[in-house]
């Protein structure tokens, strides 16, 4: 990090409008950073309504198709996409490693991405996914993506797991992202993963003003803990969990969990000022994923979840709290999207100047 090229990759501009098309949109996480490395979304498409409606309230210009993946035709597109991304839920692939690649792959959400890129052609594509994407079922699914990228005239570069810290961003969170180049040009042109930023983020910086923000937290909107609840978070300290709790306290709150494997660290958890947050999920009150304020005994609200993720204040997400969490908890952080957004306009760049030769 402290050779980091962070600041020369900051200077990043697209030599001309690069056109996208986004699957599994979401709140906009991804979009937004593309959005600000310089990338111009066509179209973007999501299922869940209020996070459409969200992607709509803050950027009536983006075009949203909302419905099912499996109901659009791309191929109004062809031809017209530099890039196209989307973050596929990873369905379970139980007829994988048949080496079948692309027909493999049908039934499953990845297949929907797979159809997109073969009816629009784009240069490039960039998927994200959570890290245990290599491993699940013994590595079957994966070999299956890789066929089907193959398969589509693609090569996919040697793929990364990206840690959202160096990027950034606030929290501990993983992802793998695979980038992949159309044929006629993967061997002419070099992708760079993004270099890191010089230090690491904390909750301080996502809560106060500083680097990261020009201003303290907004009020929002929060859940809130059960008396009962709160009573055991009030004895957990600074960045401390279950175990930290009396022995008759744990054993009560925690149930058959007590006696269970694993080190159960998301229980009763309480975060620290001076740490990054742990991965937020779906909500801050599940009982396996707490994710209780450093200084308050109170669960994180929906703008400290947002900034963790790091969207912009003016950035307001639709539908109930509890959709704004499941919203904020599945983006893709701001942070980290901009820096992969600023590598593939690099990259894309690369293959402007091929093709104006």
């Amino acid at each position: 990090m402290v050779e980091s090229e962070w600041d020369s990759e900051m200077h990043t501009k697209p030599r001309r409008n690069f056109a996208s098309i986004e699957l599994f949109a979401g709140a906009g996480g991804l979009a937004i950073g593309m959005g600000k490395a310089g990338i111009e979304h066509i179209m973007l498409n999501e299922v869940d309504h209020d996070a459409c409606q969200t992607l709509m309230k803050n950027r009536p210009q983006w075009h949203v198709a909302e419905g099912d993946v499996r109901n659009l035709d791309f191929k109004r597109y062809a031809g017209q996409v530099d890039v196209l991304t989307g973050g596929f839920p990873c369905q379970a692939f139980s007829f994988a490693g048949k080496k079948a690649g692309f027909n493999d792959a049908r039934g499953t959400l990845f297949f929907e991405l797979a159809r997109a890129v073969k009816e629009t052609s784009p240069k490039v594509f960039v998927c994200e996914n959570v890290k245990g994407l290599v491993s699940h079922d013994d590595g079957r699914t994966f070999k299956v993506i890789c066929d089907a990228i193959a398969d589509l005239g693609y090569t996919l570069v040697e793929p990364h797991v990206l840690h959202a810290v160096k990027y950034m961003v606030p929290q501990k969170r993983e992802r793998i992202i695979l980038v992949a180049i159309r044929n006629d040009y993967a061997g002419k042109v070099t992708f760079k993963w993004p270099s890191p930023y010089y230090r690491i983020m904390t909750l301080r910086d996502a809560f106060f003003k500083g680097e990261l923000y020009d201003c303290d937290t907004p009020d929002s909107c929060g859940a809130s803990y059960s008396a009962k609840k709160e009573a055991v978070l009030k004895l957990v300290p600074q960045g401390g969990d279950w175990r930290d709790l009396p022995p008759d306290v744990a054993k009560d709150y925690m149930g058959v969990s007590y006696t269970s494997g694993g080190g159960k660290t998301g229980m009763a958890r309480r975060l620290s000022l001076d740490e990054p947050s742990l991965t937020l999920t779906c909500s801050p009150v599940q009982k396996q994923t707490e994710r209780c304020h450093p200084t308050e005994t109170r669960p994180l609200t929906v703008r400290e979840y947002a900034r963790i993720q790091t969207f912009p204040d003016d950035w307001s997400f639709a539908g109930s709290m509890a959709s704004k969490y499941k919203q904020i908890g599945n983006a893709v952080p701001v942070n980290l999207a901009y820096a992969i957004g600023r590598a593939v306009v690099r990259l894309l760049n690369q293959i402007d100047e091929l093709d104006s030769k």
